[in-house]
């Protein structure tokens, strides 16, 4: 059993909105709803949504509109924007998993709240969390034709694996469908990730070095990946990686809409 972390205070500044509330499924799911359905299914017992204190109202109405989560979910809420010093642009993924260490016990997943991942995503990582150690985390690893939109160009985190083991991350800009620099089943990261409690000990450390040197800045993030990286070049973190053949569907501009709500109708 685990804890399901979603992080869902971004802001959305391309797409317009409140992007993780956009209705993409064919009954008005947002995608977190389906990220919370399908990690029930796999074994999640609690669910902690980070949000922005702005949009929390929202966020509660969308479920209650809904008739309400499962009651046996047992469920949190955590404003990222009371974390930490202030400022207007959220301080990145890793800080936002950081501001829900008291509302976790036990191991836990991070996904995205506007990204659909797939029921077997979840199940393939949680049957990972099983035997999952101290000091080990899980990363689900999708085939990079699977994650492309049929037209323009996305950054995606270019994986090195050595058997299962994650060896690098890489952050490659301007990937398209026509791009031959990867091959198409290349392992990439959707920010998919397991983790045992530890890992939020060393995330505090971590954002305490990064407010040294960014604390006056208006833009740079404390990034999830980068603080996955710095903890495995230090030794104290053996990533694994779980690949699925889930396809991935997301929103980044008010365009893609169209084509998310399509590709769910269809699964």
């Amino acid at each position: 059993m685990f804890t399901l972390v979603v992080m869902a205070a971004g802001l959305g500044s391309r797409f317009g909105g409140t992007k993780q509330l956009a209705q993409v499924g064919p009954n008005g799911e947002a995608f977190l709803d389906f990220a919370i359905a399908d990690a029930r299914a796999a074994g999640a017992e609690r669910v902690v949504l980070i949000v922005r204190s702005d949009i929390e109202a929202d966020v509660r109405q969308h479920f209650a509109d809904r008739g309400g989560l499962p009651g046996d979910l047992d469920v949190a809420y955590v404003r990222q924007d009371e974390h930490g010093p202030a400022r207007p642009k959220p301080w990145g993924t890793a800080h936002a998993v950081l501001s829900a260490a008291q509302a976790v016990a036990g191991p836990f997943m991070v996904c995205n709240a506007d990204d659909y991942y797939g029921p077997a995503a979840y199940a393939a990582l949680a049957h990972a969390i099983d035997g999952m150690a101290n000091g080990e985390a899980w990363l689900c690893g999708y085939r990079l034709h699977h994650t492309l939109p049929s037209k323009g160009t996305v950054t995606r985190g270019i994986c090195q694996v050595d058997g299962d083991c994650l060896t690098a991350i890489v952050e490659r800009e301007g990937i398209s469908r026509a791009d031959n620099a990867f091959p198409k089943d290349t392992i990439v990261s959707m920010n998919l990730w397991a983790f045992s409690p530890g890992f939020l000990d060393d995330l505090t450390n971590g954002f305490s070095r990064f407010l040294e040197e960014h604390r006056d800045s208006p833009s740079a993030e404390y990034l999830l990946p980068d603080a996955v990286a710095a903890q495995m070049e230090k030794g104290d973190l053996t990533v694994r990686v779980v690949a699925t053949e889930e396809t991935w569907i997301g929103v980044t501009n008010p365009n893609d809409l169209e084509i998310a709500r399509a590709a769910l109708k269809s699964r």
